[in-house]
């Protein structure tokens, strides 16, 4: 039987500033766009202002890594210059609603960067989102629905409209479309998202300086003890079975995975690494064309790495902004 959840669909580093987050990916070599922000004025006849949380991507074609940032009140400077202000149009009706919803979305940023800089969101990709929320709701798993979004396309796409649906898992109540939920996932925000449209995605800039092809890895650490207790939680989210590898737990997806590792196995894990906090996602692993190549444009830039066993690239989180970055052969 197919299963309803496939592979890495995204990965959320929340930053405090995303100017200086994306110079930090424009040197480890992906491609980032300028970001987009909601806008609005503070004053009636002001000019719109950007409030609530940015974000941009680095695109692969069936996956990507997101940047994502709150604007806390006079701290645009921490935006990059070019970023896209998307001033909100809605009926009068509906606006103080779509306001709150954004409201909270940063507030929920904000938390997680009380918590720590790093990796916070872990996305899951289905071929079948809505037989995944039945699913996960027949095994208790509580989740905010299945929720729709829709925005611009980019150039060049199939369509005009890219319509996003995803659900959160763990939300306090049920979504009704007004409110995005408090998400209770300790390691952050988890959830599962419909596949990307191929015709949608290939429109955007797939074609990074480090040679990257796609996400193949999110590494999980938690307190020994919890071992078991995740190992369980993400059993029941994907609806399969880990393989012991060494310490780890890994969940095998299409192409890519999810490893579990108990804070004991950090060191041969992830050499040099210590979470400011537990459970915390440590790591994103990417694949690549070349690795000489990938090392070599590290080093041009400037960006600390080192060589685990086994070959792959390691950037330390403390060169990246709170998570380790590991680059690895296709």
């Amino acid at each position: 039987m197919p299963y309803d959840t496939t592979r890495l669909h995204h990965v959320g580093h929340i930053v405090e500033n995303l100017a200086e987050a994306s110079g930090l990916y424009e040197r480890l070599g992906f491609v980032v766009p300028p970001p987009s922000c909601p806008a609005m004025p503070r004053s009636d006849g002001g000019a719109p202002e950007p409030f609530g949380a940015a974000n941009t991507h680095a695109d692969f074609p069936d996956s990507f890594l997101e940047l994502a940032t709150c604007v806390r009140d006079g701290a645009t400077a921490r935006l990059p210059a070019d970023t896209h202000l998307v001033p909100l149009e809605a009926p009068a009706e509906m606006l103080q609603q779509l306001v709150e919803r954004i409201s909270a979305t940063s507030d929920n940023l904000a938390a997680h960067l009380d918590r720590f800089q790093g990796l916070h969101i872990l996305m899951f990709s289905s071929p079948a989102i809505d037989e995944a929320a039945a699913r996960l709701t027949a095994a208790g798993v509580r989740h905010g629905g299945v929720n729709t979004v829709r925005r611009a396309a980019p150039s060049g796409a199939d369509s005009p409209v890219e319509t996003i649906r995803y659900l959160e898992i763990d939300a306090q109540e049920p979504n009704t479309g007004t409110d995005p939920g408090t998400v209770a996932v300790p390691e952050g925000r988890v959830g599962i998202v419909a596949d990307l449209d191929p015709g949608i995605q290939s429109a955007r800039h797939l074609d990074h300086p480090n040679g990257a092809t796609g996400l193949a890895e999110a590494t999980l650490c938690v307190a020994d003890e919890e071992l078991a207790a995740t190992r369980h939680r993400y059993a029941t989210y994907l609806d399969r079975r880990p393989r012991q590898e060494g310490q780890a737990l890994v969940f095998d997806l299409d192409g890519a995975a999810l490893r579990l590792i108990p804070h004991s196995a950090l060191p041969t894990t992830l050499p040099g690494e210590e979470p400011p906090a537990l459970p915390a996602l440590v790591a994103y692993t990417v694949t690549v064309r070349d690795l000489p190549v990938a090392r070599d444009l590290l080093h041009r830039n400037d960006i600390p790495v080192r060589e685990k066993p086994g070959g792959d690239l390691l950037v330390p989180a403390k060169a990246a902004l709170g998570t380790a970055v590991v680059f690895r052969a296709e």
